[in-house]
């Protein structure tokens, strides 16, 4: 089902969220949710989502830094710059979490997955190359998809907590469900909205395209994480 575009939205963003149910819904129903949620994923499943998380960080923060150059006014431009310093920061605490001796070790440079690389080149050519409101529709889906995957997660996360308070998948839950994250998600939805609202009608219909296609790349990120997708022909590189 199409969804119907109005020439005046008023909450454009709950029309985004309305046009993503069915990926949203597998989201939720995704094995390695559930496993992280119950602190029973693998440690190698949950070490390689890490790394591929941090590789993406890498490009979303290009994402967002060419957005915070197309805003159009400062209070905009500086919200997209910060989040993308706070995108950094957690790529940060994701190389502690990685070093920090409590996962298993890794003898090779992560290589960034058909699913990242994916999401981050879309990402970075719609910042690039799309109008403003188009390029905050995509890269609202990782502020929101995340936050209520943290939410889902919540409770099971405290049980996790409470039978080991050092349990590295609950301490990293938690932190996507701390109020302040979810803050920082209602400002993006406001941004996206107040997007919408100056876009024109053909503009906000390529705005659902595009957060309908960055929350299948959240799905495929998610799931890859357990089940990792290989590149064809992997083998490494040769240099003369």
């Amino acid at each position: 089902m199409t969804p119907v575009v109005s020439a005046d939205p008023v909450r454009f963003t709950d029309l985004l969220w309305d046009a993503s149910a069915h990926i949203r819904h597998a989201i939720d129903d995704l094995e390695f949710l559930r496993l992280l949620g119950a602190g029973t994923l693998p440690l190698d499943a949950f070490r390689r989502y890490l790394e591929q998380d941090s590789l993406y960080l890498s490009g979303y923060v290009k994402s967002l830094s060419l957005l915070a150059a197309h805003a159009p006014n400062p209070l905009a431009g500086a919200f997209w710059a910060s989040a993308a310093a706070s995108a950094m920061d957690e790529a940060s605490s994701h190389e502690a979490m990685l070093n920090g001796g409590s996962l298993p070790s890794s003898t090779s440079t992560p290589e960034a997955s058909p699913e990242c690389l994916g999401y981050t080149s879309y990402l970075i050519a719609t910042a690039a190359t799309e109008p403003y409101a188009v390029a905050a529709a995509a890269v609202l889906p990782c502020f929101w998809i995340y936050a209520e995957v943290g939410r889902s997660l919540a409770a099971a996360a405290k049980t996790v907590l409470d039978r080991d308070p050092q349990h590295p998948y609950a301490q990293w839950v938690a932190a996507y469900d701390a109020p302040e994250f979810h803050a920082i998600v209602d400002a993006a939805k406001n941004f996206v909205d107040d997007a919408a609202a100056a876009a024109t009608l053909d503009q906000r219909k390529q705005m659902i395209d595009a957060f309908v296609v960055a929350s299948r790349y959240e799905l495929m990120f998610w799931d890859s994480a357990l089940h990792p997708t290989a590149w064809p022909l992997a083998e490494s590189a040769v240099y003369a």
